[in-house]
C-alpha cells in the first residue's frame, strides 16, 4: 500500500518539497524575531538614533513599544502603527514541553454545553 501511495503521490514530490522548505525558513525566521539578542539590539539601534537626533523620542518609543507588543503578543488598537502589530508569537512550545514531560492537555469547558445545562 505504501508503495502504491508513493507511485500516485509521485507528482506532487515538488510541492510537497517546497512547503518542508517553507517551513524551515519560517521557524528560522520566528526564532530570530524572537531572539533576546536581536531585541535588544533593536532597542539599543532606537536608543542611538534618538540620541543622534535622527528620529525624535515619541518615535524611538513607538518603535520600543512595537517591538514590545511582538513580544507579548499585544497589539491591534494601542499599537499605534498604521498597519497594527505583528502577529503573536504561537503558543506550540509550551504545549510540546507539556506533552513531552507526560502532563496531560489542560481542556477549557467554559463554553461545554453540557455544562450550561448543569449536568
Amino acid at each position: 500500500m505504501d508503495i502504491l501511495w508513493t507511485l500516485l503521490t509521485l507528482p506532487y514530490a515538488p510541492v510537497r518539497g517546497l512547503t518542508s522548505v517553507v517551513r524551515v525558513i519560517a521557524r528560522e525566521a520566528e526564532a530570530r524575531q524572537y531572539d533576546p539578542a536581536n531585541i535588544r539590539r533593536e532597542l539599543e539601534e532606537l536608543d542611538r538614533a534618538a540620541e543622534a537626533g535622527d528620529i525624535t523620542p515619541e518615535e524611538r518609543d513607538r518603535g520600543q513599544q512595537r517591538v514590545l507588543d511582538r513580544l507579548t503578543g499585544a497589539g491591534g488598537a494601542g499599537a499605534g502603527t498604521a498597519s497594527g502589530a505583528a502577529p503573536a508569537r504561537p503558543s506550540r512550545r509550551p504545549a510540546a514541553r507539556r506533552r513531552a514531560a507526560g502532563q496531560a492537555r489542560r481542556v477549557d469547558r467554559r463554553d461545554d454545553p453540557e455544562r450550561r445545562r448543569g449536568r
